[in-house]
């Protein structure tokens, strides 16, 4: 039987990282899983320029210096794929790579994935001009007064790409069907904006350019013509998907699978946290990640000593 942890964080993004370091701190034996480099999504990103403290860094850099507080305050860190979590009794098993980790408490920083559109230049021009985050990247002097490309047909296409408004000279939005399935609001507003092309029963084809993003090919997926544009971005907003299916107990999700908590980041299970992207919240950013692990770790400090007091999860929900 493997030992007991006090804490076992899943996922080692901003989150997971601030969890781990707020839990060391605080004396408790914890250990944060990681399967890929710590700092999760962000090291899809090139540059962080609206984490405070850091006007501009790059984004692995950042990461690994959250990684290395992390680690001074004695938080381990491994690289191991986490494939489950289950409650037995008061401990937690997580099944990982290398084996059955045992904990009193777990705090799920699991993150999700963007949904990738699959062509021709996206996976090669990622952090170079492709982003699935325009609050992230939008305002980058990479983007600055330069056409761009927006793909999706929902609410976050939309309000993305309004958004991006205030920094690109001139937005294609690209959707695959005859009609957008956001609220007629934002319909309206993007028709009202002379910044914004709609671009319908269409599709971005091949993502191009030299070292960077500097040409989109969208493809009419009706007539089968294609029409190359100049653009230094390409934002992709046809969905995301939590990583919330590692719990195996049965927990409280929205529609989305996005995960319920409370204000301390408490689940529908007892001991079981959840953080940063994997939860329902109203936006996914490095500060939001952060402070959801600073909560957690103290939530679960308190729940280790019996000092915790639950209270309802979600929309009233326990």
């Amino acid at each position: 039987m493997s030992d007991l942890f006090d804490v076992i964080v899943v996922g080692a993004g901003p989150g997971g990282l601030a969890a781990g370091l707020y839990t060391a701190r605080a004396k408790l034996k914890s250990v944060v899983l990681e399967k890929e480099l710590p700092g999760g999504q962000i090291n899809k990103t090139g540059v962080i320029e609206d984490y405070p403290g850091f006007s501009s860094i790059d984004a692995r850099e950042l990461a690994q210096k959250m990684a290395d507080h992390a680690k001074e305050f004695g938080a381990e860190i491994r690289t191991s794929d986490a494939k489950s979590v289950q409650k037995k009794g008061d401990v937690f098993e997580v099944e990982t790579s290398e084996g059955v980790l045992r904990s009193k408490v777990v705090i799920l920083a699991s993150g999700g994935s963007p949904i990738y559109l699959g062509c021709k230049g996206e996976m090669p021009y990622q952090t170079k001009g492709v982003s699935y985050c325009a609050i992230c990247d939008g305002a980058l002097p990479l983007f600055r007064n330069k056409p761009m490309v927006v793909v999706g047909g929902g609410d976050s296409a939309l309000e993305e790409g309004l958004f991006l408004t205030k920094f690109a000279s001139h937005i294609y939005l690209v959707h695959r069907r005859g009609e957008f399935r956001a609220s007629q609001i934002l319909v309206d507003r993007v028709k009202a904006n002379p910044k914004m092309e709609i671009v319908l029963d269409s599709v971005a084809e091949e993502i191009g350019g030299n070292d960077l993003v500097e040409w989109v090919k969208l493809k009419n997926i009706k007539t089968n013509q294609v029409r190359q544009v100049e653009a230094s971005g390409v934002f992709i907003y046809i969905g995301f998907t939590p990583n919330s299916d590692i719990v195996k107990d049965p927990l409280k999700k929205d529609e989305k699978g996005y995960i319920l908590t409370n204000q301390n980041m408490e689940t529908t299970i007892p001991g079981l946290f959840a953080i940063g992207d994997v939860r329902q919240q109203l936006t996914k950013q490095i500060t939001n990640a952060v402070g959801d692990g600073t909560t957690a770790a103290v939530a679960a400090e308190k729940y280790i000593h019996g000092t915790l007091q639950r209270s309802p999860v979600g929309a009233g929900l326990s």
